[in-house]
């Protein structure tokens, strides 16, 4: 039964031990008690602050991304650009940083689009997304370990590309997603 207002339907803590701490992720485990008694223990995973941005061209046709290797899933998927928040950075320069670090390109303009947590049962990974209308070339990617090449994709291609499993990175979907069905 899914709590109303006034039931408390909040998961009690009763302690966390460290399993894993570097400088991009704190593994640990959380011993919980449900509502209803049912205790058990809860594997937890958090990361810094990620922000990303949707570049799209001046006619907004085209989105600019990234075609790289992902080896955790094996796989070859376009995605935003975008990398962690740095410690005190704000998330839009960190965001606009990142394109210009992985791409070559400089963005326009760079506005809050929305937040999300990819995986908010285990995870605590917020992800920060932008939006920029135009960018400038200033020269090739500084960063050469992050993609095999950098395109300026048709906007109208995406939906196709997610279903054939090109793009499957929560936070680009989500980002792309929400220009198509909220173009400003």
């Amino acid at each position: 039964m899914v709590g109303r207002e006034g039931e408390s339907t909040v998961w009690t803590i009763h302690g966390e031990r460290v399993v894993d701490d570097t400088r991009r992720l704190k593994l640990s485990i959380a011993a919980v008690e449900l509502p209803d008694g049912v205790r058990f223990e809860q594997y937890v995973l958090r990361m810094p602050k990620a922000a990303m941005v949707v570049v799209l061209d001046e006619a907004r046709e085209r989105v600019l991304m990234m075609w790289r290797h992902r080896f955790i899933v094996d796989r070859w998927v376009w995605e935003l650009p975008g990398g962690y928040v740095e410690p005190g950075e704000d998330p839009a320069v960190t965001a606009a940083r990142e394109v210009e670090e992985e791409t070559g390109w400089r963005p326009r303009g760079v506005a809050r689009l929305l937040e999300l947590q990819p995986s908010v049962g285990t995870t605590d990974a917020e992800n920060l997304l932008f939006v920029a209308v135009g960018a400038e070339r200033i020269g090739v990617p500084v960063d050469v370990n992050e993609a095999e090449r950098v395109e300026w994709i048709e906007l109208a291609s995406v939906r196709e590309r997610i279903a054939g499993g090109e793009i499957v990175g929560a936070a680009s979907i989500a980002g792309l997603l929400h220009v198509l069905a909220f173009p400003r």
